[in-house]
Order: structure tokens, then C-alpha cells, then sequence
């Protein structure tokens, strides 16, 4: 599976100051403020406005969509500087909704305003087009959706973009990947997939299987792994160098879940439904390695996923268990359903053993977290507070939200065992996305490490840059991060 190709991009260093004939999908960026003059046929805006009551020079917070002669189909849309990341990528997305629904082939954008104010509306909207000009992949009959092929930027020429476009293919990896439906993406051809994206990448690639696993003792992996037939888990290790990288590396692990039933404390439908996205936080580890690889960054990346499935069978694990991680911990099985950490716990503890500067750790952990934030952000947890600050500063400037959870120690009593060294979980629910991040600070020893609970990985409707429901949260967060 080759990552998308996205469409080509043409700049010019003038506006739009008189639209071509042949102009059929038009997206023009204004500063904030009621004048609508600077842009060409701004007559149109004007009308459109004292048609629905509004006068010109009232500020207009949403896009105006326009049918302008000829057949060109426009979106007028006004940025303020002072607004954040997200709400940027979030007015893009909905101001260009109404193009994409007609599949252009063509998408034309022109920015107005100061030089910083033009740059930054540029980048941004290059990257929402990017993101949503790229087909999903879909199972309905008929001809399949169309990519956008060109992108023109007028108003900014020689404006390098490559990290705009690394984000998006790497966001739009993670999304094909994670809406790909369970007996399409098995942990069998999952790994055939991820074994055809390090030959395109270049990545080295390393393979626990569960003969492997067993030698070593995994017995957390196993336990969840054991619960379908086929024998095809892994735990996956993915290596990228980039040029003149230096230090240790850093590792980022996610869980690849490819269908969680919940086991036998089996879920019920309605929150089984699309429990093919478990696999999201591997998915956002992948996406955030090609974006690295792309960009040519001067880092060494580690990428640990651990790719199972979460089924019942007479064979799988059960509540009141006691098995025995890689790391020596014995876990007393709680609930069947809380196999995220189970996986995690032996995936962390082979990525701390290669000794790296940090871990980060992609998940769709928790309910409790969803419960907490609902799917417009996520959450962080750390063992380092700085480590917690850092990803709360590269969520505001990725336009990736993130809410920092504390980790007090007083929380881990919940976890005492009488029969093993820890509880999996409780069965109390209460603040399980601080007990699941204490259950999994056991595997990571010293190193500093940043779990990211994905509660934002689905949201209806889409959410800041993208406009799918599956939106690659993470991605964006996790190369900021890298960069800083």
C-alpha cells in the first residue's frame, strides 16, 4: 500500500486580480475586518451579504459561498492572526467543503493582505486541501471518489511547502490505515502492508511474532493475542536514521488493535460498532514516521506496534488471571477489555530496553478519557511535567488539542493486588485513564515518556483540518513535537 499522492502545487506571487475563464473551484482568504474591496468581484460578496440582511461592513465569522458568472463556484473566507491553529484549519475545512463536494480536479486559492498574514494563510490552506482533496478509501459501487490533481496559490510564490505536504500524507496514511474495515485489515495484512511501507520508505523492520514472543516471555502480548486462532499477532519495530541524526533515538509506540470484541466481557453492539479503529494509535505512529522520512528530519525514530486482536474464543484470557509480563510483572486480569495495556505494557518495555531519549505512546486507550474531553480533544499523561507542557504547546500550534492529565501516586493504590504485583484495572471505572497510564509507567522505567489517550480520533462530522469522521489526530501533535 504506497501512500497517496497528492495533488501538484503551481504558485503565483499576484492575487487573483481578475479570474480566468477557465477558474471552476475558487477559495478566496481575506484578513479579518468588514472591507471586501481588496478582492475582484467583491460586488458579488457585497450583494450576497445584502441579500440575507447583513451590511458590508459587518464582520463575517462564516465563509460566504458564491456562484460567481461563468460557473465558478467561490467561498469568501476571512482569518484573524490572533486566532488559534485549530480554528484556522477548522474555517478552512467547512469554507472548502462546499468545493470538494464537486470533486474538483482543479482548486484554486488566493490570499490577500500582509506578507505574514499571506504565508500563514497559504501554509494552512494548502494543507486543508492537501488533506481533503485526497480520497478515502470506500467500498460503494460506482466510479470512486476523485483526487484533486492541481493546487494554485495565488498571492505567495516560492513558498516551500514540503512540510505542509509531508503532514498531509502522512495524516492521510493514518486515516486510509484506520478506516480500512476488519477483514480487510487483519493482523496478518496489516503487517503485509506496513512490510511494503518500509521497502517504499526505505525504514529498516524488525518482527516479533508470536513464536518470538513466547521466548520471550510477553506473556501481557500473549495473553490478548491468544484469543484468535490464526496466530498472526506481532509486535512490528520500524527504524528510520535521518541524515546527520545524532543522540539516541526516539521511539514511538502504538497499539494496532485490528478488532477489539472486548473478549469475554464482551461488548455490546453499540460499542463494538467501529472497534475496527483500535488500531488508530499504531496508525498515527505510521503516519507521523512518513511525515518524518518525507521532511528528510535529522532524527533517529524507533517505531514499536503491537498488532493483535481482541477476540473471543475458548483460548482467550479471562477475568482473575494472573500472568507474567516480559519485564517480570504479574498482572491480575480484571477485565477482558482492558486489552490495550496488556499489549502496551510488553511493547514499552522492548522499546525501553533499546534505551531511547523518550517514548511516546499513541493509543485509543480509554472510555474515561472520551468521558472526560468527548472527541473534539485528547489527553496527555507524562512522567515528566515538562515532557506533558511541551505536547500541550505542540497541540495549540499543531491545531491538535491536548488536555495534560496529572499522575498523582496516591491514584496507583487502586491497582494493589492481593494474588500478583498489580491490577490490570478496576472495575469502578472512575479516572481509568489515569489508572491505565500508572498500570503502563511500570514498563518504561526512567525514560521519558508521553502517552497521548486518543479520544479525538473519530469525531462526527470531522474535526480541524479534516473533514472525514477518521481524522488522523496525533500526526500533526507527534510531528510538532519531533520538530521542537
Amino acid at each position: 500500500m504506497k501512500p497517496s499522492t497528492l495533488a501538484r502545487l503551481t504558485q503565483h506571487p499576484e492575487t487573483l486580480a481578475r479570474r480566468a475563464p477557465e477558474t471552476r473551484h475558487l477559495l478566496l482568504i481575506l484578513p479579518a475586518g468588514p472591507d471586501w474591496h481588496d478582492a475582484p468581484e467583491h460586488e458579488a460578496a457585497v450583494a450576497a451579504l445584502a441579500r440575507r440582511g447583513k451590511p458590508a461592513a459587518e464582520p463575517v465569522k462564516a465563509a460566504l459561498t458564491l456562484e460567481l458568472p461563468g460557473g465558478c463556484v467561490s467561498a469568501w473566507l476571512r482569518l484573524d492572526m490572533k486566532q488559534s491553529a485549530f480554528d484556522w484549519h477548522a474555517a478552512l475545512r467547512q469554507a472548502m467543503k462546499p468545493l470538494f463536494d464537486e470533486q474538483p480536479a482543479v482548486l484554486e486559492i488566493a490570499v490577500y493582505g500582509e506578507a505574514d498574514f499571506r504565508e500563514r494563510a497559504a501554509r494552512a490552506a494548502a494543507y486543508v486541501a492537501w488533506l481533503n482533496g485526497t480520497p478515502m478509501p470506500t467500498w460503494k459501487s460506482g466510479k470512486p471518489p476523485k483526487a484533486l490533481k492541481q493546487l494554485v496559490l495565488h498571492g505567495v510564490a516560492d513558498l516551500d511547502l514540503k512540510r505542509e505536504r509531508a503532514l498531509a500524507e502522512g495524516n492521510s496514511l493514518c486515516r486510509e490505515l484506520t478506516l480500512l474495515p476488519p477483514n480487510l485489515l487483519t493482523p496478518k495484512t496489516y503487517r503485509e502492508r506496513i512490510r511494503a511501507l518500509a521497502a517504499e520508505a526505505g525504514w529498516e523492520i524488525e518482527e516479533y511474532d508470536v513464536k518470538r514472543l513466547k521466548k520471550l516471555k510477553a506473556g501481557a502480548f500473549l495473553a490478548v493475542a491468544r484469543g484468535s486462532g490464526h496466530e498472526d499477532a506481532a509486535i512490528m519495530r520500524l527504524s528510520y536514521k535521518g541524515k546527520n541524526a545524532k543522540g539516541n533515538a526516539t521511539a514511538l509506540v502504538g497499539k494496532g488493535i485490528c478488532f477489539d470484541t472486548g473478549g469475554h466481557n464482551l461488548k455490546p453492539a453499540r460499542y463494538m460498532n467501529n472497534m475496527h479503529d483500535d488500531m488508530n494509535g499504531s496508525a498515527v505512529a505510521l503516519g507521523i514516521l512518513l511525515a518524518a522520512t518525507r521532511l528528510k528530519l535529522p532524527v533517529k525514530l524507533e517505531v514499536w506496534l503491537a498488532i493483535a486482536e481482541n477476540h473471543l474464543s475458548p483460548e482467550a484470557y479471562t477475568q482473575n488471571e494472573v500472568v507474567t509480563a516480559m519485564n517480570g510483572t504479574t498482572i491480575e486480569i480484571v477485565h477482558t477489555d482492558a486489552e490495550g495495556r496488556m499489549v502496551l505494557a510488553d511493547t514499552l518495555t522492548l522499546a525501553a530496553k533499546a534505551k531511547p531519549a523518550a517514548i511516546l505512546s499513541f493509543a485509543t486507550l480509554t472510555g474515561s478519557m472520551a468521558v472526560a474531553l468527548g472527541e473534539r480533544m485528547s489527553g496527555v499523561i507524562s512522567n515528566r511535567d515538562d515532557f506533558a507542557a511541551r505536547a500541550v504547546a505542540a497541540g495549540q500550534a499543531s491545531g491538535e488539542r491536548v488536555v495534560a492529565f496529572p499522575m498523582p501516586e496516591d491514584y496507583d493504590e487502586a491497582l494493589d493486588s492481593t494474588v500478583a504485583d498489580v491490577k490490570q484495572c478496576t472495575l469502578d471505572s472512575e479516572a481509568d485513564h489515569i489508572l491505565a497510564a500508572l498500570f503502563l509507567k511500570r514498563f518504561v522505567g526512567d525514560t521519558p515518556w508521553l502517552h497521548v489517550d486518543l479520544s479525538a480520533s473519530r469525531c462526527k462530522g470531522g474535526l480541524g483540518a479534516a473533514a472525514t469522521d477518521i481524522n488522523g489526530f496525533g500526526v500533526g501533535l507527534g510531528l510538532a513535537l519531533l520538530e521542537a
